[in-house]
């Protein structure tokens, strides 16, 4: 079995048997909500192998972990399709249609010369199609909660500057960073934990504002100054 090569066609099948009455014990009974972890994990996994993959060249790893990616987008389509929601045929169309709306310089008779155009255009057709779907949200409410907190609030603040007001200067975020340091010093000894959570998110935020500011990939930063002291101890 080992030398054998799957197909696509194939591998649907292999997780609907694991999803049927005399499949895996644990694959028949995960749903949306249980695989929202997995998902996550193997997301992470496959960032992970991108950056082993940059570092020796050997593709093994990442093509394990894109299998695993795609592993958790089938299992959602089939746990969809025993609902009668969906089926992977429609994700697959869906994302094509997408691909080809959005890419009329490609596939129509738009135009766009540079990478920064193709997403000037890909914004504006992406709130055309908007206009047509009645369960839209607003620009701030569709930035998903469950992204992690510094990329999340990357994003929140930056729409914020973009379609509300004018997001703060940067001597206004080192003042209000400066004010909040101060009131973390009234903190010590750490007996006054809602006063002290308050203003580290506060801190947090602000300096999220000015890696929006700078234009600076907060958790690249900090991924590289966590990696810089797991270095310092190993």
């Amino acid at each position: 079995m080992a030398d054998k090569k799957y197909t696509y066609e194939e591998f649907l099948d292999i997780i609907k048997m694991l999803r049927s009455e005399n499949g895996c014990p644990w694959d028949k009974v995960q749903t949306h909500e249980s695989l929202k972890p997995c998902m996550m994990e193997e997301a992470a996994e496959l960032l992970a192998s991108i950056r082993i993959f940059d570092q020796t060249g050997n593709p093994e790893n990442m093509i394990e972990e894109l299998g695993d990616v795609l592993l958790q987008v089938v299992m959602h389509a089939q746990i969809a399709s025993e609902e009668g929601l969906f089926t992977m045929e429609d994700v697959v169309n869906e994302v094509s249609q997408k691909m080809v709306r959005r890419h009329p310089h490609v596939f129509g008779t738009g135009s766009a010369d540079t990478p920064d155009e193709v997403l000037v255009n890909w914004e504006e057709i992406k709130k055309e199609e908007k206009k047509d779907k009645d369960w839209v949200e607003s620009p701030l409410k569709e930035i998903p909660r469950e992204l992690p907190a510094l990329t999340r609030a990357s994003k929140v603040l930056k729409k914020i500057d973009k379609y509300y007001e004018k997001g703060n200067s940067f001597e206004e975020d080192v003042a209000a960073l400066q004010k909040a340091v101060d009131g973390l010093k009234s903190c010590v000894p750490f007996t006054y934990d809602r006063e002290l959570s308050a203003i580290m998110a506060d801190m947090l935020l602000r300096l999220s504002d000015i890696a929006r500011i700078a234009k600076i990939s907060q958790e690249q930063i900090l991924t590289d100054r966590i990696e810089d002291l797991i270095e310092k101890y190993e």
